[in-house]
């Protein structure tokens, strides 16, 4: 019986995972064409103790080939203790001609991210928003091949693709995987028509749709989930208007955490919204995920203590890495970046403990953001 049950669960697995790769395919890949800058963006960053990135953002704003009449920049404040403040001041008085403004936050909830950017909004005139964060690296057409997509596809969300600054040491490279297994997901999901996850880093909604879904009303007391909260109420009221924009132009970077310890807070922090999805899709992927993830962890335990065959253990777990890997693989393709094996390989076996182990964390922990306590 339990042999059955795990064949089960691997087999689900299996095609939701081929699923996800189809979707993935399916999305189309954008190029930049030649176009006339139309739509005026409002990009909205909130930070705080952000002064060791801040200059690599601050250098791809300058970088960026948009129009200066076009965008503005709203900077939110969140409290920052450092010289966040006096590094985006300097870099504007020295780029006069790019529009930046520093707002202080207004706390009315108990998210700092999302009151930051109900701050902002609350002043801004332009009809599209377009949100980041203080610690990435925008690619110089981002905004062109944002005003091209709306100007073809008239959306109301535009999602799009996040991955991490490639380096070296398998630490990194781990957080890269995770990290881009998630991208694959969001990709391979909107595909099928089923979007449930985005990041808040690259994300473009209007501004009149945002008002018109209440913004955050109704998940103010979740601290994340700036991003994935919102594309579920734009997916419920327009699921026809949502967009992903796969494209490299589009790709903004960011880092991976440096410490262990800031890992775990940090995937503590993102599975701790998962339970408040309202999207079935998200949910039943999310149970499929999880049960996998879980089953490896104890098979070792199985096949010790239990008449399991060793066959059905390495079906298990070979099924796993072969399938993971392809997704990974067109992900890693997409992002321009390697596809080291043997660090795939070695990955694939820490990975759902890891997993689980945030997963059953996450119930329980509070979690560390921005020098900040928050409780799930």
């Amino acid at each position: 019986m339990i042999g059955g049950i795990i064949l089960g669960i691997v087999l689900v697995y299996i095609i939701l995972i081929l699923i996800l790769i189809y979707g993935f395919r399916k999305v189309p890949t954008i190029k930049l064409k030649s176009l006339e800058p139309k739509i005026h963006f409002s990009v909205i960053i909130p930070f705080r103790d952000e002064a060791q990135r801040l200059p690599m953002l601050l250098l791809s704003i300058k970088k960026l080939h948009y129009p200066s009449t076009h965008v503005s920049f709203w900077f939110v404040d969140d409290a920052s203790e450092d010289n966040s403040c006096e590094i985006i001041e300097n870099f504007s008085k020295e780029n006069s001609s790019i529009n930046i403004t520093i707002l202080k936050n207004k706390r009315v909830s108990n998210s700092p991210k999302k009151d930051a950017i109900r701050t902002a909004i609350s002043q801004l005139q332009s009809d599209w928003i377009v949100t980041t964060d203080a610690d990435c690296i925008l690619p110089s057409n981002w905004l062109s091949v944002f005003n091209q997509e709306i100007v073809f596809n008239q959306p109301k969300m535009i999602a799009a693709p996040v991955t991490y600054k490639e380096e070296k040491s398998f630490f990194n490279y781990f957080q890269l995987l995770d990290f881009l297994s998630l991208q694959g997901t969001t990709i391979g999901s909107f595909g099928l028509q089923i979007p449930f996850m985005c990041n808040g880093a690259n994300l473009a909604y209007q501004k009149k749709a945002f008002l018109e879904v209440q913004g955050f009303a109704g998940n103010d007391s979740i601290a994340s989930g700036d991003d994935v909260f919102l594309l579920e109420k734009f997916v419920q009221k327009w699921p026809k208007k949502i967009r992903y924009l796969k494209s490299t132009e589009a790709l903004v970077q960011t880092f991976s955490v440096t410490t262990l310890r800031a890992l775990i807070s940090q995937r503590i922090r993102w599975a701790s919204k998962s339970v408040n999805y309202s999207l079935l899709s998200g949910k039943l992927i999310g149970i499929v995920v999880i049960l996998m993830n879980l089953i490896c962890c104890i098979a070792p335990f199985l096949l010790l203590f239990t008449d399991i065959s060793w066959q059905l253990i390495l079906f298990l777990w070979l099924s796993k890495f072969i399938f993971d890997s392809i997704l990974l693989a067109q992900t890693i393709r997409f992002t321009q970046q390697k596809f080291r094996f043997f660090s795939v390989l070695f990955s694939s076996i820490l990975y759902p403990f890891f997993t689980v182990f945030v997963f059953l964390t996450s119930f329980f922990s509070k979690y560390t953001w921005k020098e900040r306590t928050f409780r799930k």
